[in-house]
């Protein structure tokens, strides 16, 4: 009787443990239909928005984040492989139901012997581990066994033994190629032997199921694994897979994988190996992918990743027809823009361009395009980086529909308190410069002191009803750059400059059919969310058009590269602390977009590498490529705007504000604060005349001559800046400490005589404010030393000197 209650103990015990196995990690499995994607390889078409095929979809099956596109019917691969796969992999595949028991207990005892859990897992359960498990990254764990076995029985009882194996030979890595991984039967035998995976012979076979467990190492050194393969063969014929006669046959069969010189004697054994050209394998790589190949490579991807939860892989793989927003010729512009970029060696890109009056997405880049198969990581969509300065026209923009105007000035100064940043070119001005020239310099200290007076806690709000997630904690750091996005993101978010204030979603797909015609998907019409009123929008456009066309190169212009002849063009620049990550955004009346430049792996990009330089030369190609051929359109700008140039430049404002004095400010959020004797007298407003038919902004209005610049404003010697709280250097990027004294003196850098002003019938733009001698004010977010205050005469000298700066 003991015996009995002992052992419905144990079995009690065992059940618990079951179940509480299960309610751990057996409730959130993924689905086994998912393997079904080899039933339906590339039956999907996917077209553009005017109706041309661009592509189609084709399954995939992953394996340690690598993908594998190419998949391959069991008739496609070479019986030979599957039979050697299978003697090599798992003796007992066509006896076990997904989980071997025999390989497990050899498994545990290496385990305990070793110290190692790997060992006896059957073909089912790597196929489960290299897809359906492919987050755990092959983790050895209890939780990953556990998961394996469950969803192994799962597999057995949904495919056959030849769907299974299939599925294994399609998704196994079996080397590093150079360009990408060896994903399959289809790759090994194009990258290892130059011909399709239904031609290899026993001989070939047996030498790719050999290096499955070790490919880079095993293919490194022929001589030392050749003795496996005739163990393989040996097991081969024990199992009944191949006769004698065909083992002995294929032992003396010469191999010759990609890269090696081989010297064979006529009885299998070798007079010679030497490796020589190891990129023999990307070679072959490339040659199987052929040119164009992978035209619009990025966008299907997107598709595949937006549809795939709303229709299931089996509707999406089973055929039929999917309609979606993209645009053949603004696509095809992108792609080429990307294979032209000039990049810093290591660098990659991410592009993503969208319409502003729908947020559909136009055309889809995620990586630098060589002409071979891109990565499957989608920098377009993917990536998260710092976006640095070209995160500002949101905070301008906020201040402008706060009541702020674009000639409002903001005082350029060290900022008292832990947290100081500089501006790029590591100097200031001690004076107050107006938000337009501000932005156009993109100057960081007036822009943290506007973000101390509109409050971080605004601005983020506001960044979150643009679809952009601010950081935990992120202070005063996030109105110069902290904030990390996508390009897509970027893209949606400026996309609202250029449609009146309104934010769309981004959207790939328009509608979904199967293959008999039926509608499975039909996308909801576009729903805008208003973000901006249409005058403030109005306004932050106008201030980007300024970034672009105010000022040329020799003046600092940060974004004259992005100019499209013929059409209105605004935008921002954007670097970050290192030159880790280059931006560019900008926007058109029908296309805006946004370009990143970094490295994948993150790191710094050598210093001649700048925002102007780099991203917005890509960004400016492929929009031109997109607008090529069609009618130039314009800005629709709203009622209750007015014009008028200040400091030479021509600004836009709301009805009635125009010839308002601008307000000094400082930070305090007192309008002035401190400072408020400061206000720096301005040139008496010129109106400039609006016809009944405002004209386009993006013909530029020349104002008259000024005859001389307004005299020097009155020198007052500031009072000590107001005290703030410390930001901890945790939510910063890093800053040299400083003392609380109070800010240096001010050393404003000596000004050139003004330029002359042209004459206004042969300049196409007006004038920008002056600038400072050096060419200025890339947009980096920097924390240096603050400079060396020079002697107080030398001080006096320098100020005596000085033009107004704005």
């Amino acid at each position: 009787m003991r015996f009995f209650n002992g052992l419905a103990a144990l079995l009690l015990a065992g059940a618990a443990g079951a179940g509480g196995l299960w309610y751990a990690w057996g409730r959130d499995l993924p689905s086994v239909s998912e393997l079904d994607v080899l039933e339906f390889s590339g039956q999907t078409r996917v077209y553009d928005r005017a109706g041309t095929l661009v592509g189609t979809l084709t399954p995939s099956l992953s394996s340690g984040g690598s993908v594998n596109r190419d998949l391959l019917k069991a008739p496609q691969i070479s019986p030979w492989l599957q039979k050697a796969v299978v003697t090599s992999e798992d003796r007992r595949f066509y006896q076990h139901g997904g989980v071997d028991a025999l390989g497990i207990a050899r498994g545990l005892l290496k385990g305990l012997l070793q110290n190692d859990l790997e060992g006896g897992s059957s073909i089912t359960q790597q196929v489960v581990k290299n897809t359906l498990l492919d987050d755990l990254e092959g983790a050895r764990t209890a939780e990953r066994k556990f998961k394996e076995a469950v969803l192994a029985y799962q597999v057995e009882r949904n495919f056959d033994k030849a769907q299974i194996l299939n599925a294994y030979l399609n998704v196994i890595y079996w080397g590093d190629g150079g360009s990408r991984d060896i994903l399959g039967a289809g790759g090994a035998a194009h990258a290892y032997f130059g011909k399709s995976a239904a031609e290899l012979n026993l001989a070939e076979s047996v030498y790719l199921a050999t290096i499955i467990p070790a490919p880079n190492r095993r293919y490194k050194d022929f001589a030392a694994y050749r003795p496996l393969m005739k163990n393989l063969m040996a097991r081969m014929v024990e199992d009944g897979q191949v006769s004698q006669a065909e083992a002995d046959a294929a032992w003396t069969t010469p191999i010759y994988p990609a890269g090696w010189r081989i010297g064979w004697n006529n009885d299998g054994t070798l007079r010679s190996a030497v490796l020589e050209r190891p990129e023999r394998l990307d070679e072959n790589l490339k040659r199987l992918e052929g040119g164009g190949r992978y035209a619009n490579f990025s966008y299907l991807q997107a598709v595949e990743k937006e549809l795939t939860p709303l229709i299931g892989r089996k509707a999406l793989y089973g055929g039929g027809r999917i309609y979606t927003g993209m645009s053949a010729q603004a696509q095809a512009a992108a792609e080429t823009a990307s294979q032209n970029a000039r990049l810093p060696d290591g660098a990659t890109l991410g592009l993503a361009l969208v319409r502003p009056d729908s947020g559909e997405v136009l055309a889809l880049v995620g990586q630098k395009l060589t002409g071979g198969r891109p990565s499957d990581w989608n920098n377009a969509l993917q990536a998260r980086r710092q976006v640095g300065s070209s995160v500002k026209p949101l905070l301008y923009t906020l201040a402008l529909e706060k009541g702020w105007k674009q000639s409002d000035t903001v005082l350029d100064a060290p900022i008292r308190g832990d947290y100081q940043p500089m501006n790029y070119n590591r100097r200031w001005t001690g004076r107050y410069v107006t938000l337009r020239y501000s932005l156009d310099h993109s100057l960081n200290l007036p822009t943290v002191r506007m973000a101390q007076e509109l409050g971080i806690g605004t601005f983020e709000a506001k960044l979150r009803e643009l679809n952009l997630t601010p950081p935990a904690n992120a202070g005063l750091p996030l109105s110069i750059g902290t904030l990390e996005a996508s390009p897509l993101q970027m893209a949606a978010a400026y996309a609202t400059f250029a449609n009146g204030g309104l934010y769309f979603t981004p959207t790939l797909v328009r509608k979904v059919e199967d293959a008999r015609g039926k509608v499975l998907y039909t996308r909801p019409a576009p729903v805008a969310k208003r973000v901006w009123d249409a005058r403030t929008a109005w306004l932050g456009l106008d201030m980007l058009r300024g970034v672009v066309n105010d000022l040329s190169v020799p003046q600092g212009g940060l974004a004259t590269r992005a100019l499209i002849p013929g059409w209105p063009v605004g935008g921002k620049t954007g670097t970050t602390n290192d030159v880790k990550d280059l931006w560019f955004a900008g926007v058109t009346p029908t296309v805006a977009g946004a370009v990143w430049v970094g490295r994948q792996e993150g790191g710094a990009l050598p210093g001649w590498a700048t925002s102007g330089d780099v991203p917005t030369p890509v960004w400016q190609q492929a929009v031109a490529g997109a607008l090529q051929g069609q009618p130039v359109a314009s800005f629709r700008e709203p009622q209750g705007i007015e014009y008028r140039v200040v400091r030479q430049v021509n600004m836009a404002f709301r009805a009635g504000e125009g010839d308002s004095a601008p307000t000094a400010r400082d930070g305090s959020g007192s309008g002035g604060g401190f400072f408020t004797r400061r206000r720096a007298p301005e040139p008496e407003a010129q109106p400039v005349p609006v016809p009944a038919s405002v004209p386009e902004p993006s013909e530029p209005v020349v104002p008259d001559p000024v005859p001389a610049l307004p005299p020097e404003p009155e020198e007052v010697t500031p009072e000590p800046l107001p005290s703030q709280e410390p930001v901890p250097a945790e939510e910063s990027p890093p800053a040299e400490p400083v003392t609380d004294d109070p800010a240096p003196e001010p050393v404003p850098e000596p000004q050139p005589e003004p330029l002359p002003l042209p004459d206004p019938g042969t300049v196409p733009t007006p004038d920008p404010e002056p600038v400072t001698p050096e060419p200025t004010f890339e947009d980096e977010v920097v924390v240096p030393d603050p400079p060396e205050p020079l002697p107080p005469a030398a001080t006096d000298d320098l100020l005596n000197e000085l033009e107004p700066l704005d």
